[in-house]
């Protein structure tokens, strides 16, 4: 997707129009810029599929207000919390999880930072700095240790003919460190 501007609803005591949407450029970005957003394929054929079915607004919107303007605050959160409660179930919706739409985005960069374990790849997918996204996401990373020291005892190991040590015997330390809370030694035993 191609993302050229916005239009944040910021109330009509904020607006240079007297209105509660202003349009405006990209956050953080110089005037005119645009965005390119990859968009997964099952998410490429549900748009695909909504385009067909209802088009756009006159305007370009996707999805638009009973009376063809913008949708409400009060109709996207019904919406939003009729779908949690049906997707959830009563348990888990009485809880924090997913209680704001902006709560996906933070679910999806935790995934993708998970899967790809490429922080600056993550930053530019999401329109953020890595410092940004370190500051905000790095604790979702726990646990991966155990997996980046096999993706570089992987790079180290590229030709395993000139490794002389024990076929046992690992770059990145004891197989598995947290049941071995000590630094990582030059050979294990």
């Amino acid at each position: 997707m191609i993302l050229t501007a916005a239009c944040p609803r910021t109330g009509t005591a904020w607006t240079s129009t007297g209105r509660p949407h202003e349009a405006r450029g990209l956050k953080h970005r110089p005037g005119g810029t645009i965005r390119v957003v990859p968009v997964p394929p099952v998410l490429v054929a549900m748009l695909r599929s909504h385009l067909g079915e209802s088009g756009t607004a006159p305007d370009g919107r996707l999805f638009w207000g009973a009376r063809g303007g913008m949708l409400s605050e009060s109709v996207y959160g019904r919406a939003w919390h009729a779908a949690r409660q049906a997707a959830l179930g009563a348990e888990l919706a009485a809880t924090a999880l997913a209680r704001r739409p902006y709560d996906l985005r933070h679910a999806a960069l935790s995934l993708w930072l998970n899967a790809s374990g490429t922080p600056a790849d993550v930053a530019a997918r999401a329109g953020n700095s890595a410092r940004v996204l370190h500051g905000v996401y790095l604790h979702c990373t726990d646990g991966q240790e155990d997996i980046v020291s096999q993706r570089i005892e992987d790079a180290l190991d590229a030709d395993a003919s000139i490794a002389s040590s024990p076929p046992d015997a690992k770059a990145s330390g004891l197989a598995h460190r947290r049941s071995h809370p000590r630094p990582c030694p030059l050979i294990c035993p």
